[in-house]
């Protein structure tokens, strides 16, 4: 009886997102209190904070025997970043532009993964093949690989919007651009993902080549790309001295293109079919690829 108690908690929906929550706001909480006592500068205060929530989030991503408690973090972080930074420095028009598409961003992005949660029970395959490969060494994969190495990927990616929210500069026409580009991004994310749940809940399988993933074999993976990348730029714009933030959205670049993208490839190369479907369609840039080869049908990452 209590194993099967236990068993139905643990594919609770409801209970495992007010868990993850409660994770969350204790670590955030946390965070910013410690980024309020630090007597450093922004960069290294903010990260010291990252730090101390990631390494919180995963005591208890440990506790819970599940590495996906930390799957919504690094959608989380950046809007908690920036809203202190807002809340200690004052609002600015500059601070505003940014922090809007970047709130729009998370929220979305949590809300997906909402949609897409299965309960405590159940992991992102990914960490579980980590763990199944790497054996007695999974552990260090898990705090280093799948928890510190997003946090500070994300922070890097947040620091330009944090700079231009704590330092108030003069905005111009291209800070208007790129921060437009930002939430032009998530509509292009949103729709990508939403083509893709419709497309799971037909049950067919395979390949998905419809919509925005006909050209592209993972164009939610460049939507998230072109987000930070509009931030970077959008600050750069105000602040050109500062070129060097952009590393964030390079490490976040090189993150996707040598880590993610692999991944889901590999997964996605045990399907029939894969070959021909590899050849038909590009990586990640939606453009027109001409292929001999007839064109299948199925599932994506």
């Amino acid at each position: 009886m209590e194993e099967t108690e236990k068993k139905d908690i643990s594919e609770s929906r409801a209970f495992g997102i007010a868990v993850i929550a409660l994770v969350y706001i204790a670590a955030a909480a946390g965070g910013i209190a410690l980024g309020l006592l630090l007597p450093f500068g922004l960069w290294l205060n903010t990260l010291l904070a990252d730090i101390a929530a990631t390494v919180f989030v995963f005591i208890f991503s440990v506790a819970l025997r599940n590495a996906s408690v930390y799957d919504a973090y690094w959608s989380v972080q950046p809007i908690v970043i920036l809203a202190a930074c807002l809340a200690v420095s004052g609002a600015s028009p500059a601070g505003l532009i940014i922090f809007v598409p970047v709130c729009v961003w998370g929220v979305r992005l949590t809300v997906n993964w909402a949609y897409t949660f299965k309960g405590l029970g159940a992991q992102d395959w990914r960490y579980t093949m980590l763990k199944e490969k790497t054996g007695a060494f999974y552990p260090i994969i898990n705090f280093i690989g799948i928890h510190m190495v997003p946090t500070l990927v994300v922070w890097g990616c947040t620091l330009p919007a944090a700079y231009a929210v704590v330092l108030k500069p003069e905005i111009n026409a291209g800070y208007i651009i790129f921060a437009a580009l930002v939430l032009t991004s998530c509509v292009w994310q949103g729709i990508t993902d939403a083509q893709m749940h419709v497309f799971r809940a037909r049950g067919s399988g395979g390949f998905i080549r419809e919509g925005l993933w006909k050209y592209s074999r993972h164009p939610n993976y460049l939507g998230e790309i072109s987000v930070w990348w509009a931030v970077a730029l959008a600050s750069l714009c105000v602040q050109p001295g500062m070129w060097y933030l952009i590393f964030g959205a390079v490490a976040n670049t090189l993150l996707f293109i040598f880590i993610s993208i692999p991944l889901a490839e590999g997964h996605q190369s045990r399907k029939p079919g894969y070959e021909e479907y590899r050849r038909a369609t590009r990586a990640l840039l939606p453009l027109y690829k001409r292929s001999r080869t007839a064109e299948p049908k199925g599932e994506n990452e």
